[in-house]
């Protein structure tokens, strides 16, 4: 309609601008994308540039009066892309500007696949999809290529715009980010201006981000940040810190990568540690991290699903599960989750790993991963790294004890205890070797990190945060507020086991308050907005710990309970009267 009319050169109407795509909009997001894309093509009107240029005026209007009102710059259309990418791509250099200055992100990434990928992930016909794309985006893209994880420096550079791509690195856009297809913006450019830009954009930045990181590790440094989310683990976590530092600052050998072995219990912390590496060491976590459950290669035929199979056979195409992975990122952290369950025929392949830091997949391809980090862990010995620690602990009690009338600092000895060397030679290292059946394999892992259980004041911090994860989802699901007395975390200390770690606190909480809180719930007990207190009946601390009991009826007696109460608005509580779901021990059969 805007090509049948004479458009005059000079103020023209704002409607006729924001209507030019001809859809009708429906918020100001949706008019913030159209406006930052030329709507008047070189084909549409007989003008001269400066006339096509007078044109564009009012939509850099429209753009800003948007931006004053509150159009949120980042948005995203319904099919994945921001406006400073729209921008981007149809070299309006102008508004890529403006929306810099208003807070634009260079470094999102397009969620926009290709048309029918993205057609197939929202529910649309491809064509709707495909026309939506030329018109609200551009129409010189492969429609079959995939776009997703694209920042705008990707499509400045598609655009070959260098004063685009100059106002971006500027604003702060990172030349080293890559899309889903493992490509920087430097793999798109042409030869020219562009690409010298690039390259020096790279060199800058990357020393800009190692000083940075540098300082930032020194403010914030290793141990500190998994502290945050381990509880206790002290040695383990230092034992770590230490030679992932010395890998950070060129203190390791190059030629090998870092092996760990981590030993203890089950549900005490060894697969979050290795986690919360991965995530210190690598911004994307998602390939920065391969987790192996080593369960799954307990038959010798196994070992194809890790390298991948050989040619002629099924699979040959689809590559191993850890080969694949590692290509992606070579210096990634790799966790192989109980080794001990693994058969010995990929301990071999392991052996290879772990010397030379290379693996050679069913392909025949040889793949460099010496700067990776592999973590191992095990449950081989933790009932005996379990005793030893307890009886150390009890051993400082009682020390503790003896000094307490000199000293009150001593008493904190209980809670820092270490394994000794002749331990872990006399005990540890024989089981090992029993297990695993060769010295070569062991001999090629760095550090063996023992996993110690938890002391007491180590599991109240647990409760206390199994508690907090609640109370904030009956916050957020139900508006209650939960709060506890001191006793009640005491109590559920008492459901520690030994051997199933922090997994026992999470139980005995679900167990005993949660299951409360949903019987009280089904129940029609908890009116929105109350605020609810956990308390124990019996408030007698003696009764925590029945160890005279004379047989098991008493103790289960004189074990305290925990009950629900409300709080009223003058501070008064009311127990809740809830009706106990039918035990199965009461149900009778009719047989």
């Amino acid at each position: 309609k805007l090509c049948e009319e004479t458009v005059p050169h000079k103020d023209p109407p704002q409607e006729i601008f924001v209507g030019v795509i001809g859809t009708p909009f429906l918020s100001k997001g949706t008019i913030l994308y159209s406006v930052t894309r030329p709507v008047i093509h070189s084909a549409s009107l007989p003008m001269s540039v400066g006339e096509k240029q007078n044109l564009m005026k009012p939509s850099v209007s429209v753009l800003c009066r948007l931006l004053l009102e509150g159009t949120d710059v980042n948005a995203r259309h319904k099919l994945g892309w921001t406006a400073l990418m729209v921008a981007a791509i149809n070299r309006n250099s102008s508004v890529v500007k403006i929306l810099l200055a208003a807070g634009a992100d260079p470094n999102l990434g397009d969620e926009f696949n290709s048309v029918y990928e993205t057609a197939k992930e929202k529910g649309l016909h491809s064509l709707e999809v495909l026309v939506t794309r030329e018109d609200d985006f551009n129409n010189r893209l492969n429609n079959r290529a995939s776009f997703k994880g694209c920042t705008t420096l990707h499509y400045a550079v598609l655009a070959d715009d260098y004063v685009t791509v100059k106002l971006l690195l500027d604003g702060g856009a990172s030349p080293l980010q890559r899309n889903e297809m493992g490509h920087t913006p430097l793999d798109y450019a042409r030869d020219g201006e562009v690409m010298k830009l690039l390259k020096a954009s790279e060199t800058k930045f990357q020393e800009e981000q190692r000083k940075r990181e540098l300082e930032e590790r020194r403010r914030f440094p290793l141990e500190q940040r998994l502290k945050e989310h381990i509880i206790g683990q002290e040695n383990a976590i230092a034992t770590v810190g230490a030679a992932i530092r010395r890998k950070e600052n060129g203190w390791y050998d190059e030629e090998h990568p870092l092996v760990f072995l981590f030993l203890g219990s089950s549900g005490i912390g060894k697969t979050e540690l290795a986690k919360q590496t991965a995530k210190y060491m690598h911004k994307d976590a998602k390939k920065g991290f391969i987790r192996l459950d080593m369960s799954e290669f307990q038959e010798r035929h196994e070992v194809a699903k890790f390298i991948g199979s050989p040619p002629g056979y099924v699979g040959h195409e689809e590559g191993g599960q850890l080969t694949k992975k590692l290509k992606q990122c070579p210096n990634a952290v790799v966790l192989f989750d109980e080794v001990d369950k693994a058969h010995p025929d990929v301990l071999t392949i392991m052996l290879q790993l772990f010397d030379e830091g290379r693996l050679t997949d069913g392909k025949g391809k040889t793949i460099d991963c010496k700067d990776a980090i592999f973590i191992m862990t095990s449950n081989v010995a933790s009932d005996e790294i379990a005793q030893h620690a307890l009886q150390l602990r009890q051993e400082a009690l009682e020390m503790s004890r003896n000094r307490i009338a000199e000293n009150l600092d001593d008493v904190q000895i209980t809670d820092k205890i270490t394994i000794s060397k002749q331990f872990k030679e006399n005990v540890i290292r024989p089981i090992l070797k029993a297990h695993f059946r060769r010295d070569e394999f062991l001999g090629r892992i760095n550090e063996i990190v023992y996993f110690l259980p938890f002391c007491h004041s180590e599991l109240i911090q647990l409760v206390s945060k199994e508690l907090s994860f609640w109370a904030k989802r009956a916050k957020v699901r139900h508006n209650i507020t939960l709060v506890w007395d001191r006793e009640v975390m005491d109590v559920l200390a008492d459901g520690y086991n030994l051997h199933y770690g922090a997994r026992s606190i999470k139980h005995e909480v679900e167990r005993r308050v949660v299951n409360q809180l949903a019987a009280a719930y089904e129940q029609d007990l908890l009116p929105r907005g109350c605020t609810l207190r956990i308390t124990v009946d019996d408030s007698d601390k003696q009764l925590l710990k029945t160890k005279n009991s004379s047989s098991p009826e008493e103790e289960k007696r004189k074990a305290p309970t925990l009950r629900l109460e409300i709080v009223e608005k003058d501070s008064k509580s009311r127990k809740l009267d809830i009706q106990a779901p039918v035990s199965p021990d009461e149900i009778s059969f009719m047989l």
